[in-house]
């Protein structure tokens, strides 16, 4: 387009915009007289996040913008192309997305490379092409594994795109993952509260379900699940929680709600068995260190497994990482000398302060009994 007729065009589209947003045209055309790139880039970024500049987004971007596409951070061009991305019809947004991310294909804008081409990826999974979509994430992995820094943006957009390619693949334990990556990148406070509940309802079934993720420490202590008070999910929550602490009891009470999920009802067996586990780790974990020796009927009791299911539930524990230590089958005991660490609520940190006043009490006895036997030792 030639430069001469861009005032023409700031003109028109400032005619068409909302009495709120005319000031922000007056800084365009100056920006533009004096060539301020740095300064015009920001403008036209705080205008395109205002919601009544939608039918100014993709005039401006396509002609205006792009007379000067070269000039500016190319991270905040992307920026600025994606804010028009979602107004424009699907055949048109896929060809836009593909030629926003090989515009700004160049080595001193890599970053914007993969701002773009997450971008891509995640229109691909609104496609449900999930292969094309996996290459593109693939390829924005191996760019992100070469930087130092990057923007918090690119790394959201990263995670958040990963997340949910793995949530439709029901791979368990990556969304999990990646999910939380996410949330590390955002302000919770700038995510609507719909998102928050579900984002905070998906990481909860991930963490129930996957058959590698029995520590739930990182979410449990994470704001989001927070949202989730108050809904009708707000079991959800609880639900973790019992089964952090091994409460079979809570377990049970909540156990009903799962029957009107179909993904939990599918893993009600495992989550049976995960609950057991779990069970068998608070167990351990509320003995002292000297009384780890326990015997398949204690577990039995301890974990509500038959007796015969014992040994299974401590290899298992054992196969997982979950506990260390030995089963003695003759004896039917099974001797524990580490359990994994977990984030603890309040009851079980004065399990814990019980423990340690124990401890305290019996370093004591044995610091008297040693003077008492040894005076003459401790004289000499």
């Amino acid at each position: 387009m030639d430069p001469d007729t861009i005032p023409n065009l700031l003109q028109e589209q400032r005619d068409q915009a909302p009495d709120e947003l005319q000031h922000y045209f007056i800084d365009f055309e100056d920006y533009w007289e004096r060539k301020l790139w740095h300064e015009l880039t920001d403008k036209l970024i705080e205008y395109f996040d205002q919601p009544h500049s939608a039918q100014q987004r993709i005039p401006l971007f396509d002609v205006f913008i792009k007379s000067f596409a070269n000039k500016i951070n190319q991270l905040k061009l992307v920026q600025l192309g994606l804010s028009t991305a979602e107004l424009r019809g699907e055949q048109e947004r896929s060809e836009f997305l593909a030629s926003l991310a090989k515009s700004v294909n160049k080595p001193a804008s890599q970053d914007a490379y993969v701002y773009a081409t997450v971008a891509v990826a995640e229109f691909q999974l609104f496609q449900r092409d999930l292969d094309a979509a996996k290459k593109n994430l693939d390829e924005c992995e191996r760019i992100l594994d070469t930087f130092d820094s990057v923007e918090n943006i690119v790394h959201a957009a990263f995670y958040r795109a990963c997340a949910e390619y793995y949530k439709r693949q029901n791979e368990f334990a990556s969304y999990y993952k990646n999910a939380l990556l996410y949330l590390a990148c955002v302000d919770l406070e700038d995510l609507e509260e719909w998102e928050l509940q579900s984002r905070a309802y998906d990481l909860s079934i991930a963490a129930l379900v996957s058959d590698s993720i029995y520590n739930f420490g990182e979410l449990l202590l994470h704001p989001i699940l927070n949202s989730l008070k108050d809904t009708e999910h707000s079991w959800l929550r609880d639900l973790l929680f019992a089964f952090n602490s091994g409460d079979l009891r809570a377990y049970k009470m909540l156990a009903n709600n799962i029957n009107k999920m179909p993904l939990l009802k599918e893993h009600q067996k495992f989550l049976y068995q995960k609950s057991s586990l779990a069970a068998l780790t608070e167990a351990v974990f509320r003995r002292p260190p000297h009384d780890r020796a326990m015997t398949f009927d204690t577990i039995a009791k301890e974990t509500s497994v038959q007796k015969e299911d014992v040994e299974h539930l401590i290899m298992k524990a054992l196969s997982l990482g979950l506990i260390k230590g030995t089963i003695d089958q003759v004896a039917e005991v099974a001797n524990i000398n580490w359990v994994q660490p977990k984030v603890l609520d309040k009851k079980q940190i004065e399990s814990m302060r019980n423990r340690l006043r124990e401890w305290d009490s019996s370093v004591n006895q044995l610091g008297n009994w040693i003077e008492g036997v040894g005076k003459d030792v401790w004289a000499a």
